[in-house]
């Protein structure tokens, strides 16, 4: 029985570690997409976009550097890349003009206004397919506002590095995961996925 079950374990975490590395893989392209655009709508001057790289490897260089220190603890290790990752925004923000902050303000700001509306139609489309009761919606509306709030507290914490941020970020992820599904009856969760996979189905088919 153990010569199954020990292999099986490994199996579990070869699985689990291989879809985080996926996670951490499309959220590092989409970021990179994002400052791409970013620096683009506010119209960064060549001189912007030079500087720019330099910070970027700049801090990328101490990181690595950083990671081959094998003889300062953890705590210590989250502390300099924290302020490594400090050091790095703070010289970005020094490259913009009061107009460039201004927009990206802007920017930021209609961004969450497209966000909240997505989840409005999202929402009531789930509303809709799963029969949700007025309580369930209010209390789904709850929870992600305690998640969200979790979440900027996570994103504002300076002394924690991007690193840790991105565990951090993971682990709320997993929790509101959890407290959302126990909103939901077991007919309704079983809808979910009976519709997630006709969904995924149909994107094979195209």
């Amino acid at each position: 029985m153990k010569k199954v079950f020990i292999p099986m374990i490994a199996l579990f975490a070869l699985a689990f570690n291989a879809d985080a590395q996926q996670v951490i893989v499309k959220k590092r392209h989409h970021q990179k997409h994002h400052k791409m655009e970013m620096a683009k709508q506010l119209q960064f001057t060549d001189a912007q976009k030079k500087q720019a790289k330099t910070i970027n490897t700049d801090a990328r260089k101490k990181m690595q550097e950083l990671n081959k220190q094998d003889n300062i603890t953890v705590k210590e290790m989250r502390s300099r890349k924290a302020a490594i990752e400090k050091d790095r925004k703070v010289k970005m923000d020094g490259l913009l003009t009061a107009e460039q902050k201004n927009k990206m303000r802007q920017l930021k700001a209609n961004r969450k206004a497209k966000r909240e509306g997505q989840y409005a139609n999202h929402l009531n489309k789930m509303k809709t397919s799963l029969n949700l009761s007025d309580e369930q919606v209010a209390k789904l509306k709850e929870q992600r506002k305690i998640s969200q709030s979790k979440a900027e507290k996570i994103k504002s914490n300076e002394s924690l590095s991007t690193e840790k941020k991105r565990e951090q970020m993971m682990a709320l992820r997993a929790e509101s995961k959890e407290q959302h599904n126990k909103i939901f009856t077991a007919d309704q969760l079983k809808k979910m996925q009976e519709i997630r996979k006709n969904r995924v189905n149909k994107h094979q088919a195209k």
